[in-house]
């Protein structure tokens, strides 16, 4: 009689043997799949990295037609003009703002161009970094000594106050609007006191530092009175320099010996003619008519607004990338861990 189905007992010792042809057909099975898992994210890497490629060819294709759409209308005009470089906004080392290497730049072609006859600050500004504005002045010394033929005026709009002001002093002549805001020689570092408020809502510093003064003019804390006595001294140096800068730009022509000068004190363009600290009253027209110029060209390098986004366009997708890479070499690792 058929002994059918076979009882557990019956199978034979090649049923249980994991190097038995059902085994190994298995076994290929799963590492086929396995290795189409690792194909399909090579793939999926690799269209990852040209995504990104594409998309960072079409910015800079984009980028470069702007800049040269700016530059088009740069310095190629053949006559006679005056080269101007604006000093708009806040002094800062920030991609948006007034900072030193751009505005010297714009002023190294603008002192350059062969057929600019002067060159012109066009400021409008508060003043910002006292290390961006003194670049600013040092280089405006040096190329006025290298083109002795070209005077430089500082036009001030609105307000030409402590760091633009700084740059101004540089020039032959400083030209006010009557009622611009000049001046404010002086030097702050703001610092708010908020201890009491700390304690109020239940807030505890725990910060802890590597060198007793690490935690200088720390909010939650009372000043200490050496501490403070050491930051006015740095203030009072960087006061020095301004007011040395100042000194040697305007020279004799400024008409008055009062300190308040020097305090950080403000005043209309009228006053500051009166002064001496700015030469006269005028508008960038009326020096442009002065000087027999019927056109201005104007030299500011403006940071392209496609390169910043570009950046943080690629800093994300970068992450992205490198995260993707990263997870792709974990999960090989660990396959062959298995």
């Amino acid at each position: 009689m058929s002994d059918w189905p076979p009882k557990p007992q019956n199978e034979t010792p090649q049923s249980n043997n994991k190097n038995g042809p059902e085994w190994q057909i298995l076994e290929k099975a799963v590492l086929a799949s396995v290795e189409e898992q690792r194909r399909a994210r090579r793939w999926s890497i690799f269209f990852k990295f040209l995504t990104f490629a594409y998309i960072l060819l079409l910015f800079l294709l984009m980028g470069r037609g702007c800049s040269m759409a700016e530059n088009a209308a740069t310095p190629t005009v053949s006559g006679s003009h005056l080269a101007v470089v604006d000093i708009i906004g806040t002094i800062d080392s920030g991609n948006q703002s007034v900072n030193s290497e751009d505005t010297i730049k714009a002023l190294k072609r603008a002192f350059e161009a062969k057929s600019s006859k002067a060159v012109a600050l066009n400021i409008n500004s508060p003043g910002g970094s006292p290390v961006q504005s003194d670049e600013i002045w040092q280089e405006i010394r040096y190329l006025k000594q290298q083109h002795p033929e070209k005077k430089l005026y500082a036009v001030v709009g609105d307000m030409g106050a402590s760091g633009a002001y700084y740059i101004a002093s540089a020039a032959d002549e400083i030209w006010v609007n009557p009622s611009s805001l000049v001046g404010s020689i002086g030097v702050i570092m703001p610092n708010y006191g908020i201890s009491g408020l700390a304690q109020k809502l239940g807030v505890e510093d725990r910060t802890l530092t590597s060198g007793e003064n690490k935690d200088i003019l720390s909010m939650t804390k009372p000043i200490d009175p050496a501490q403070k006595q050491h930051i006015q001294a740095v203030l009072d140096n960087v006061h020095a320099h301004f007011i040395n800068a100042v000194k040697q730009g305007r020279g004799q022509r400024l008409k008055s010996n009062d300190p308040a000068i020097f305090s950080g004190l403000f005043w209309t363009g009228e006053q500051a003619v009166r002064l001496g600290v700015a030469d006269r009253t005028g508008s960038l027209n009326i020096l442009k008519r002065e000087l027999k110029l019927d056109h201005t060209i104007n030299y500011t390098i403006e940071r392209n607004p496609f390169e910043s986004l570009l950046g943080r366009m690629g800093t994300s997708i970068g992450q992205g990338l490198s995260e993707s890479v990263v997870q792709q070499l974990q999960s090989q690792q660990a396959t062959k861990m298995q």
